[in-house]
């Protein structure tokens, strides 16, 4: 068993708050990836839990035990490294053998649970090399080994994969996906990269300047994003944001700026709300008809199989990822479609997700709650 909680755990370094008031509960066995921008806290939280940071507030719970103030090698959680860390003299064998032969444990049993370790993750032709005579991809898989080999309660990861280039990546994170199937174990795995995360998570929490904006699994978060934040960070690209107001026509609402004219589905009436529209570019597409938003085309991107469209929609700029080929050019006037239920609202001063509230005749709009529309 190894169930992580942490409970309102803050750090601070001088006048600068790491890490604001986070709490999260790990369940046992479940692949928790911890996200955000470079400087969001994650790796300070990593580090907190795996005991090389102290909180200044706040508790560490593993399965129950209160561990805030353990010493890190008696907390029963394995660090894999971006760095792997492996040492330069020992071999393969040797360094996945190593923490074994920190805690005593009998010559037999190590070489025994290195072979078990090596032969999981493809290693055993390469016990008696050393790191220098190994790939990055290698390497990593040694780190892997070294913090499997003593059978930890939870594996913690600071961006394993970060000095991978982008074939080794895909490749080694497809390993740690099998791997976490085979062994069941609690995984707390940082990244900023969204493609790992996506792929990877059970359930991600999002972090944003030392704080949780948002947690649950990966599909939630990118169909159904809590803030604008949340919005803007996952995507490729992100989701499309402009400045908008809420009308009532015909006992009906639409969502409306300069070049956007949108019916939300929702029968209601209503006075001028201000709010900030988004959709993603995947959901746009170009049509012949008047469509819901109308712009200049300013760019076209190839992707191969797909093309993203640069479009100038009033004084600001949205994406529309389609088909290749797209059959547009620059300069070009163009309309796009929408479906109702793709378009996002949020509040244009918090960011926080939008619903509308139901009545007894009204069609409900969203009904989990962030911030209600009165």
């Amino acid at each position: 068993m190894a169930r992580l909680q942490i409970e309102a755990v803050s750090k601070r370094f001088g006048a600068t708050d790491a890490v604001r008031e986070v709490s999260l509960d790990i369940a046992d066995g479940e692949f928790m990836v911890l996200l955000g921008p470079s400087g969001c806290g994650k790796s300070t939280l990593l580090r907190m839990i795996a005991g090389l940071e102290l909180p200044t507030s706040g508790r560490i719970l593993l399965d129950g035990r209160d561990i805030t103030d353990v010493a890190p090698q008696q907390r029963d959680l394995a660090m894999v490294f971006q760095s792997y860390a492996l040492y330069p003299h020992l071999t393969v064998a040797r360094n996945i053998g190593f923490p074994l032969k920190s805690r005593r444990v009998p010559r037999a049993r190590i070489a025994e649970r290195v072979a078990e370790v090596a032969a999981t993750l493809a290693l055993t032709p390469l016990l008696g090399r050393k790191p220098a005579e190994l790939s990055g991809g290698q390497r990593q898989r040694v780190a892997l080994a070294r913090a499997m080999v003593r059978d930890p309660g939870a594996f913690l990861m600071d961006e394993p994969l970060s000095n991978l280039d982008a074939r080794l990546r895909s490749a080694t994170r497809a390993e740690l996906i099998a791997l976490h199937r085979r062994l069941g174990s609690t995984f707390l795995y940082v990244t900023h990269d969204q493609v790992e995360a996506m792929t990877m998570a059970s359930r991600i929490a999002l972090l944003n300047d030392g704080q949780v904006e948002q947690v649950g699994p990966p599909t939630e978060l990118y169909d159904r994003p809590r803030s604008t934040f949340v919005a803007g960070f996952l995507g490729a690209p992100p989701m499309n944001l402009l400045p908008a107001t809420i009308t009532e026509r015909a006992g009906g609402l639409h969502v409306t700026a300069e070049g956007l004219d949108a019916a939300l589905g929702i029968t209601d009436t209503c006075g001028d709300t201000s709010v900030t529209a988004g959709f993603r570019p995947e959901q746009l597409r170009v049509t012949a008809g008047p469509g819901q938003l109308r712009g200049q085309v300013r760019m076209v991107e190839n992707l191969g199989s797909e093309e993203v469209v640069h479009i100038a929609v009033g004084e600001h700029e949205i994406r529309a990822r389609v088909p290749r080929p797209a059959r547009v050019s620059i300069g070009e006037a163009i309309a796009l479609a929408v479906d109702p239920d793709d378009i996002h609202l949020f509040h244009p001063e918090s960011g926080l997700r939008l619903t509308w509230q139901a009545t007894e005749t009204d069609p409900v709009h969203d009904v989990r709650d962030e911030v209600p529309v009165a």
